[in-house]
């Protein structure tokens, strides 16, 4: 029962929009169309912030 909980929370927006976010910047910088430094500052963030609202809610 537990492991369906955590899957249904993998499932939520929140952690969509993340996921999607990381994976074009990752695109983005592989193409080479922006700079690693450029993914690292915005993938932070976004993990950061992903987190930071996950550990929040416990």
């Amino acid at each position: 029962m537990e492991f369906l909980k955590n899957i249904a929370n993998l499932i939520k927006v929140k952690t969509l929009v993340t996921l999607v976010v990381i994976a074009v910047f990752a695109v983005l910088a592989l193409r080479g169309d922006i700079s690693a430094d450029n993914v690292m500052i915005v993938v932070s963030t976004v993990i950061a912030f992903y987190f930071g609202t996950v550990y929040e809610k416990k």
